[in-house]
């Protein structure tokens, strides 16, 4: 099961925003997939706390980046034309740990 887990969370983070890009944002391809994909920075977070990764722990709530609040925040960057990308990837990687959250 551990290996699905890791194949599920790992695809999400680093192919499903290729796949995104492509059906959706098709004429800005290579420009959407890197935004899709910087979104994964927000782990940053992860630095702040000891033990900088617990797999038996949910980033949900716990990690700044991963605050209710700044989920708010990133629902909000889907209304403004501007930064609609960032905010796709922004929540795609929460939705990515929050699935992760429910094999813990």
């Amino acid at each position: 099961m551990e290996i699905l887990r890791f194949i599920i969370h790992y695809g999400m983070h680093f192919l499903l925003p290729f796949a995104i890009a492509a059906i959706f944002f098709r004429k800005y391809f290579w420009k959407a997939s890197l935004l899709i994909l910087s979104a994964n920075l927000i782990d940053l977070d992860h630095l702040l706390v000891s033990p900088i990764f617990d797999p038996e722990r949910c980033s949900i709530g716990f990690h700044l980046l991963h605050s209710y609040t700044a989920i708010l925040i990133y629902m909000v960057l889907l209304m403004i034309p501007k930064v609609r990308i960032m905010g796709i990837g922004l929540l795609l990687h929460i939705l990515t740990d929050f699935i992760d959250c429910l094999w813990v």
